[in-house]
């Protein structure tokens, strides 16, 4: 391990935004792996979809209402335009809305509703290739990927969301990237951009809407960062590793090693390991969902006295206290972050979609019922956050107990989702979004399109109308 980024270091390497920089000047997308490539269609399929489902939405409503800049770059679901932070900002914030974006195995990072909206924000402002669109999804995610490795818990524990800290250093990297900047100006949109994270999450307490758009803040951040540097702007070279740089800030817990973060650039890809949420909720919540909907095969809920869960002590403070809390959401978004909530609710409706964290849904008496019976246990040799389980133990009123065990996140690394099954969760969030189911036909093409693209990125087949 290094020494933490605020201490002396008598190290001559260069320094790590420089390192990382160099690489992004390195990168040819002709050169990316096959998995790279796939990984990265596979998150525009996901990321557009959720942009599209959270369409109609009331946060979405007030971003576009308030970010209303003038420019050419869509905002999925509607027929205004916008310029590329404002757009950036609301399609980001929509596709992170709901929760069910893509994540990582190692930090609960959602690198696609970040990445997505500045690339193809950054692509449609500058008239960039779809090329460079590829290769600027490849740099942002492997980016997030890396840093998320780096800080593991650090960030969560000190009361800021990774996905808008670290999103933030990832924007800049991948807009820099699509833009072919040169590495010094790389090196200072990483320095400016370090000055521009944050994202606290308090919304814990009362389920408001902050979480929601720490992914589109971050996209626009990163955008302007690219735009500061190419424009002349400085930022520190040691942003990262520095006495007062970023980690030191976000993360004072953490002794960084950071050649997690530049080694292996160019041969360990880890953007191609990111996962894909079969529910709309937390990411360490989604076993628990798993094990509750099998469980709910065997036994009745009028049968059960508890239901205790097996945790990593590192999610309880987002996830499981205070309680009772949890256990009596105050409304739909808040029960996304209440396991006590997705269990019962998986148990009793066999799902944890869209359609399971709605108003009404939050209200289900036999679901609260049924939350005030799921309790925890702190499981020290849990593996979080390097890998995402979900054991749990049912008490009948008969005595008796029942087991049931998650082994790994579906839809991660060691349980992937296949195209198909993608394929069929973005023709859902296109339903819900009031599109056809048809229309993922277009969402696949233009992803799966990009690497071949050498004219300036066209995004009008996803100008589709709603249905009705």
């Amino acid at each position: 391990m290094t020494d933490p980024p605020h201490r002396a270091s008598g190290s001559v390497a260069a320094p790590v935004a420089q390192q990382l920089a160099e690489w992004v000047e390195s990168v040819r997308v002709d050169r990316l792996p096959a998995e790279v490539g796939r990984a990265c269609a596979d998150t525009v399929i996901d990321t557009l979809g959720l942009s599209f489902a959270a369409r109609q939405t009331d946060y979405v409503r007030a971003l576009r209402e308030s970010w209303t800049g003038e420019g050419p770059c869509t905002v999925l679901g509607w027929p205004e335009k916008r310029d590329a932070a404002s757009a950036a900002m609301i399609n980001g914030t929509g596709a992170h809305g709901e929760d069910f974006d893509n994540t990582f195995e190692g930090c609960p990072v959602h690198s696609g509703t970040v990445i997505v909206p500045a690339v193809l924000a950054a692509a449609q402002a500058r008239g960039l290739p779809g090329r460079q669109v590829l290769k600027g999804l490849a740099v942002g995610i492997e980016v997030m990927c890396r840093l998320g490795l780096v800080v593991q818990k650090g960030v969560h524990s000190a009361g800021f969301h990774p996905t808008g800290v670290l999103g933030t250093m990832a924007a800049a990297a991948g807009v820099a990237a699509a833009c072919d900047l040169p590495a010094r100006s790389t090196v200072n949109a990483l320095g400016i951009a370090g000055s521009m994270a944050g994202g606290i999450i308090e919304y814990l307490s009362d389920g408001t809407w902050t979480k929601r758009m720490h992914a589109g803040w971050a996209a626009q951040n990163g955008l302007r960062a690219a735009a500061m540097a190419q424009a002349g702007f400085t930022g520190p070279a040691t942003v990262f590793e520095g006495r007062h740089g970023l980690l030191h800030g976000f993360a004072p817990s953490v002794d960084p090693d950071l050649s997690i973060l530049t080694g292996g650039l160019g041969e360990t890809w880890w953007a191609s390991r990111i996962a894909f949420k079969p529910y709309a909720c937390g990411t360490m919540t989604q076993p628990f969902v798993d094990c509750a909907v099998r469980l709910a095969k065997s036994v009745s809920a009028e049968g059960i006295t508890s239901l205790t869960c097996r945790v990593g002590e590192g999610t309880v403070h987002r996830l499981w206290e205070p309680l009772q809390e949890k256990r009596q959401p105050p409304n739909a978004y808040a029960a996304k972050f209440s396991t006590p909530y997705c269990v019962a609710v998986g148990f009793i409706k066999g799902d944890a979609g869209l359609a399971q964290f709605t108003e009404a849904c939050v209200r289900d008496e036999a679901v609260l019922a049924l939350a005030q019976r799921v309790g925890y246990e702190i499981d020290p040799e849990d593996e979080y956050p390097r890998n995402y389980t979900g054991r749990i133990r049912v008490t009948l009123r008969d005595g008796s107990h029942v087991e049931e065990y998650q082994p790994h996140l579906r839809g991660g690394t060691r349980s992937p989702m296949a195209r198909n099954e993608l394929l069929a969760k973005c023709a859902a969030n296109l339903r819900f979004g009031g599109f056809a189911a048809e229309s993922v036909d277009r969402v696949a093409r233009l992803a799966d399109g990009l690497a071949a693209s050498d004219g300036a990125l066209d995004l009008s087949p996803l100008d589709m109308r709603p249905m009705g």
